[in-house]
């Protein structure tokens, strides 16, 4: 045991209360960590399963500290964190991952010219102020293409597709807004896979299997792992997560999400914490990537993942909680999830379901004859 380990006992911060905090927070509680979540929310997912919350914008600094004092290291669930509260925790030397890759994720266009400047390979892609440039980077790209907020956006929102010129109305909204907007080709790609792995303090990388995506409206609806590819293309995913992983310094679980075309991948995002897309691990991983990530913060070794095989993970909405819970008979195999949250909305995460198998292509069969995929 090293001086600098935490173990059980010691207080851990969690910056954001929503759904993946809350499953942080059950991972450490499973472990013994006492838990501080930070969020304006009273009472929100996080919240019901911490010691303490301390409600308060993300912002707050004077919260930010009253946050440092009473913690032994803190962590975040998403990357909008304010960069001067995180840059002031990892002064205080309570932010083992650092400001370096939160800097960069919540930033298009940073995150793009970085992973661009590491030879990872991303789709064709411009800078967009104003609508001559618009007009001028639509030519010299194509249709159809995607037009993105550089912060800020997600599961759809601050996006725009543009399929032909009469779209251009639509991105002139988001250009009132914004002071640049990134625009990108739009590929026909195969599928979407994510690449998660956790990195400890001293460099070391584990990876957990390779899942493949699935989206409606621009939201996850339904994860497969393994992803249903090539070798040569988890070779790949797993290369480019490395380089972009050691070149950010990673300390944490860590998400790369690429789209696959033929024998090639294109990285679309990145996501520095714990993701959607990985939540079929605690069920079908020995470890998840929650506690992965808890262990990493912790300065504790981290587990080699044990894979069972197949799973699949469906997000349950505001949209199809109903329905799906309409089947309860026939969720035997489901372990299911709800994420405490205060009211039922339409596009709005509930919760989800995980089911596992040894055998994936068989899994998937099953669960579509029950017409539950």
């Amino acid at each position: 045991m090293s001086e600098d380990q935490l173990l059980c006992g010691k207080t851990i911060g969690i910056i954001g209360g929503g759904q993946l905090g809350r499953m942080m927070a059950t991972a450490a509680r499973h472990m013994g960590y006492r838990l501080i979540i930070l969020d304006p929310k009273p009472n929100c997912p996080a919240a019901q399963l911490a010691d303490q919350q301390i409600i308060a914008s993300y912002d707050d600094i004077d919260a930010i500290k009253q946050l440092g004092k009473v913690t032994d290291v803190v962590t975040y669930e998403f990357e909008n964190v304010d960069l001067e509260s995180a840059q002031y925790l990892a002064q205080l030397g309570l932010l083992p991952q650092g400001t370096k890759a939160l800097e960069m994720t919540q930033d298009r266009e940073k995150e793009k010219h970085m992973i661009k400047m590491l030879g990872q390979p991303v789709v064709p892609f411009q800078m967009v102020r104003n609508l001559v440039e618009l007009k001028r980077v639509m030519k010299e790209l194509g249709l159809p293409a995607i037009v993105k907020t550089c912060q800020g956006g997600y599961d759809g929102k601050g996006q725009v597709t543009l399929f032909s010129e009469s779209d251009i109305a639509k991105v002139e909204v988001l250009l009132q807004e914004e002071d640049r907007l990134i625009y990108e080709s739009l590929v026909n790609f195969d599928c979407e896979i994510s690449v998660i792995f956790t990195r400890s303090a001293d460099g070391k990388i584990i990876y957990f299997p390779i899942a493949e995506n699935q989206h409606r409206d621009h939201m996850l609806h339904m994860t497969i792992a393994p992803a249903r590819v090539s070798q040569n293309i988890f070779d790949q995913g797993r290369e480019a997560a490395k380089v972009i992983a050691n070149a950010l310094g990673v300390i944490g679980t860590f998400a790369i999400e690429l789209f696959v075309k033929g024998t090639d991948v294109y990285i679309n995002e990145l996501a520095p914490r714990p993701h959607n897309s990985g939540h079929f691990t605690i069920e079908a991983c020995n470890i998840s990537q929650f506690e992965q990530h808890i262990r990493a913060i912790c300065r504790l070794p981290l587990t080699p993942v044990v894979f069972h095989g197949g799973a699949v993970m469906v997000n349950l909405l505001g949209d199809n909680l109903d329905p799906y819970f309409s089947k309860i008979d026939q969720l035997e195999r489901a372990h299911i999830h709800i994420y405490g949250k205060d009211q039922i909305q339409a596009k709005r995460k509930m919760g989800h379901l995980t089911f596992v198998d040894p055998n994936r292509d068989q899994l998937l069969m099953t669960l579509k004859d029950q017409q539950l995929i």
